[in-house]
C-alpha cells in the first residue's frame, strides 16, 4: 500500500531581500516562516511558498535561496514588478527598523486553478498583513485560505509595517486564523480595534474566544513570550539569554515552531519551551534564515 502524501506547509505572502548595511539577506515574513519549518521538520513535511518575484537578478537568487533551504518554489511566480526589498537598520541592541519598497512583485499575486489545488493540499498556512497591502494580494491570501480543508491550520503572523496595513485588514486576518502570533507592539493595536482592555494574558484570552483560536502567542522580545490555548491554558516564559547578532526572523521561526509543535500534539509548555530556544538561536545568527541545528529540531513525524 504506498504510503500517504507528507503534510504539506504553506507560507504566502511577501518574498524579498532584507538590505542590511553589510549586505543584503533572504527574507520576508511568510518566506521565514516556510524556511524556519523546513529547518526544524524538513524530513516529515512539504514546505512551499506562494509569491512572486521579478524577472531581475534578486528574483533569480530568492527562488534558489528557497530551493537552498529545502522549500519548493513552484508556486513562487515572476512578474515585471521588481524583487521586493527592505532597508534594514539596526539599532545597538540588534532590533530592526524597515524602509520597505512600494509596488514590489509580491503585490501582484494573481489567483489560479493551481493555487486552489494547492490550498485545497494544505495543512498549515502561514500569512500576515503586509503580504496583503495589494487589493490583489489580499484577494488571493484571502481565497487560499478559505480554500484549505476543514481541520487545516491556519497561522496569522500579524507583521503590521505602517502604512502598509489597515484595521479592516487586520480584523478581516482574524477571521481566518486558527493561531495568532503578535508582538508586544502589535498586541496594544489589535486590543484598540477589537476595544479589548485588560491584562496581556486577559486580551490573549479575549481574542481567543472571540475568534475561536486554537493558540494566541505574544513575543516580547528579551522580556520572554506568552501563549493562551484554545483550553484557556496559560504559559508565560522568560526570555532566553543570548547575545544578539540582529532579531530578524526570530518572529518567524516562533511561529513556525509553533505550528509544527500544535501539529504534532505537543503540550503547550514544551511547545513554549522549544519556540524559545529556537527564536533565541535565530536572534544569535545574522539574517533571518539561519541553518537549525539539530539540537533544535523535532525527531517526531509531524
Amino acid at each position: 500500500m504506498p504510503s500517504s502524501p507528507q503534510p504539506l506547509v504553506v507560507g504566502i505572502g511577501e518574498v524579498l531581500w532584507d538590505m542590511f548595511p553589510d549586505g543584503a539577506r533572504f527574507g520576508g515574513a511568510p518566506a521565514n516562516f516556510a524556511c524556519s519549518v523546513a529547518g526544524l521538520a524538513s524530513e516529515s513535511v512539504r514546505i512551499s511558498v506562494v509569491s512572486a518575484v521579478g524577472r531581475d537578478d534578486l528574483g533569480r537568487r530568492a527562488l534558489r535561496a528557497l530551493k537552498e533551504r529545502g522549500v519548493d518554489p513552484s508556486c513562487v511566480t515572476q512578474c515585471d514588478a521588481p524583487t521586493g526589498q527592505v532597508v534594514v537598520q539596526l539599532d545597538d541592541s540588534g532590533h530592526p527598523s524597515y524602509e520597505i519598497s512600494a509596488d514590489a512583485a509580491w503585490d501582484h499575486l494573481v489567483w489560479s486553478e493551481d493555487l486552489l489545488q494547492h490550498a485545497r493540499c494544505a495543512d498549515v498556512v502561514c500569512y500576515g498583513t503586509l503580504g496583503q497591502r495589494s487589493a490583489g494580494a489580499q484577494s488571493v491570501v484571502e481565497q487560499f485560505v478559505r480554500s484549505m480543508r476543514p481541520g487545516s491550520l491556519r497561522v496569522l503572523d500579524v507583521n503590521l509595517r505602517p502604512p502598509f496595513w489597515t484595521d479592516s485588514l487586520v480584523l478581516d486576518s482574524l477571521r481566518w486564523a486558527d493561531i495568532l502570533k503578535c508582538n508586544e507592539t502589535e498586541l496594544p493595536v489589535i486590543a484598540s480595534l477589537l476595544q479589548f482592555t485588560g491584562s496581556d494574558t486577559s486580551i490573549l484570552r479575549q481574542l481567543v474566544d472571540r475568534y475561536s483560536l486554537r493558540l494566541a502567542a505574544l513575543t516580547r522580545g528579551a522580556n520572554g513570550s506568552l501563549l493562551v490555548n484554545g483550553e484557556g491554558m496559560v504559559s508565560e516564559m522568560a526570555g532566553t539569554p543570548v547575545a544578539v547578532v540582529d532579531t530578524v526572523g526570530a518572529g518567524d521561526a516562533f511561529a513556525a515552531t509553533l505550528a509544527v509543535a500544535m501539529c504534532r500534539g505537543l503540550p503547550i509548555e514544551v511547545m513554549h519551551a522549544w519556540a524559545s530556544r529556537v527564536a533565541a538561536y535565530v536572534c544569535s545568527q545574522p539574517g533571518a534564515t539561519p541553518a537549525i541545528p539539530l539540537k533544535l529540531q523535532g525527531d517526531l513525524p509531524l
